[in-house]
């Protein structure tokens, strides 16, 4: 049976419309120099996990939930006496998305989670890193609807980068405000 192929809702949007405002706006002359998502990447530091392994497990299984692919438990490089932190100990977790589970984790972040923060009023424009990447954070993971409030026993910060084909920090504004991003004016 053959796959068929699904093209999520923003990628359709940005294919569509996106593209050729953004042509418009910067005058390219290639199709390739438009700026495009190249991927984001979710982190989760868990400082509790020095004391109990386990929380590093049960942030990975809700971030997984939260990307819809498998996260990766990260651990310390070097041994830091002050934090009580050895080597090989787990400190976090992470989980790269690109392709058709990016665009959806997006559509996700911009129309379903941000709206649910308490007292959001718009994202820092001044976040970027020169080079047209984006990155934001998250003070409570259970602003996803995947995790169930009830059973969450404890809620985590995360860290979101967003990553462009961008080479300045206003093209990759223009794209992600495409995007529906809500930006602070």
């Amino acid at each position: 049976m053959a796959e068929t192929a699904y093209l999520p809702r923003l990628r359709a949007e940005y294919d569509r419309k996106i593209k050729s405002q953004l042509t418009e706006k910067f005058g390219y002359d290639n199709v390739m120099q438009v700026p495009r998502l190249d991927k984001v990447v979710l982190n989760m530091g868990i400082g509790e996990a020095v004391n109990d392994r386990k929380k590093a497990e049960t942030a990975a299984a809700d971030l997984s939930l939260i990307a819809g692919q498998k996260a990766v438990v990260t651990y310390s490089r070097v041994a830091i006496a002050t934090f009580k932190l050895r080597e090989n100990q787990p400190i976090g977790c992470k989980v790269t998305l690109r392709k058709a589970r990016m665009y959806e984790f997006i559509d996700r972040l911009v129309n379903v989670a941000l709206p649910r923060v308490r007292d959001f009023r718009g994202l820092n424009p001044k976040s970027f890193d020169g080079r047209g990447n984006y990155s934001l954070g998250i003070k409570e993971h259970i602003i996803f609807p995947e995790i169930d409030f009830d059973k969450a026993g404890e809620s985590w910060g995360m860290d979101i980068t967003v990553c462009t084909t961008a080479r300045t920090d206003d093209e990759a504004r223009a794209l992600l405000t495409a995007f529906n991003f809500p930006f602070r004016q």
